[in-house]
């Protein structure tokens, strides 16, 4: 059950957006053409690089990121684009 869905307007500079809503899942889905790398936080420092998680273009990823995320950080390996992020509960999308 998605709670709520923050949206990140991401590039090849890393950038952060708070999660809206409750839960311990987080269903990423890469809206861009190209590769994007995030990372979860629990505030507006957290900063994603090359090196973290990779979502590839055009798919989306249930995360268990934990109760205590409360901020996402992504970048993109080209171009701009955006990301959405649905926190909720369960395992099925």
């Amino acid at each position: 059950m998605v709670s709520a869905t923050a949206t990140l307007a991401a590039g090849t500079t890393s950038s952060n957006v708070a999660l809206a809503g409750s839960g311990e899942a987080v269903l990423v889905y890469n809206a861009t053409g190209v590769l994007a790398f995030i990372r979860f936080g629990m505030d507006a420092t957290v900063v994603a690089t090359s090196a973290d998680m990779p979502i590839p273009p055009g798919a989306r990823m249930l995360i268990h990121a934990g109760e205590f995320s409360k901020t996402v950080a992504a970048v993109l390996a080209s171009g701009s684009g955006a990301l959405y992020f649905s926190r909720g509960q369960g395992t099925v999308y």
